[in-house]
């Protein structure tokens, strides 16, 4: 099977202290069944319909990790089926997750997104500047019901994605020395994993390099 072949080898590129997730964002459940078979757990979406679809045809051990564009209407949702939200940067979604978690009875877990490209001319891509990222993750380790995991980044556009990780991985031993369990650092796709883990990476999103083109 060409799945379970792609999966053995990401499997051993990726050290046992860091957590493959894998994205299936457009592939059927079927294609996560047959993951999950494999003994994944950790799948990534980043669409509500598709994630609060998926998650209930499979058993509830799977982690879902919610690493797309945040609409302040998909909150409500994406609480109901994440378990981690990997794309937080704007401060009235920090409040709104807060207060519907907290209705919820339920602290969701979160990773501050870091725009990784800075000076390059794609700074509208996705992720707070890192000149705030003091301000920002103060404002979230305020609230009661957010638990910050740790921090998230898109490799830099067309250049060499090094600089960027090493950048993130300095912003997370900063945020850990205001909250220590703050550790993660979910960084790296299929193009650039190797690089990710050198800097620290502890989650990986992987989707084509073992699911194959969409």
């Amino acid at each position: 099977m060409e799945i379970s072949s792609a999966l053995t080898r990401i499997r051993s590129d990726i050290p046992d202290s860091a957590t493959l997730i894998v994205v299936t964002k457009t592939f059927p459940v079927s294609d996560v069944e047959i993951l999950y078979e494999l003994g994944e757990r950790n799948f990534g979406e980043n669409r509500d319909e598709e994630g609060s679809e998926k998650s209930k045809a499979v058993p509830e051990d799977v982690i879902w990790h919610f690493q797309g564009n945040i609409q302040s209407n998909k909150i409500r949702s994406i609480i109901g089926w994440a378990d981690f939200i990997h794309s937080l940067d704007n401060q009235s979604h920090a409040k709104k997750i807060n207060e519907v978690a907290s209705s919820l009875g339920k602290s969701q877990q979160v990773f501050l997104q870091v725009n990784l490209d800075s000076g390059t001319g794609n700074e509208n891509r996705s992720g707070i500047d890192p000149k705030n990222f003091e301000e920002f993750s103060d404002f979230l380790l305020s609230l009661k019901n957010v638990e910050l995991a740790g921090v998230m980044g898109v490799a830099p556009l067309g250049i060499d994605p090094a600089p960027g990780f090493e950048l993130l991985y300095e912003l997370s031993l900063r945020l850990r020395t205001k909250k220590s369990s703050a550790s993660f650092i979910s960084a790296g796709m299929s193009g650039d994993y190797p690089i990710a883990l050198r800097y620290g990476a502890t989650h990986i999103r992987i989707g084509s390099s073992i699911l194959g083109s969409r």
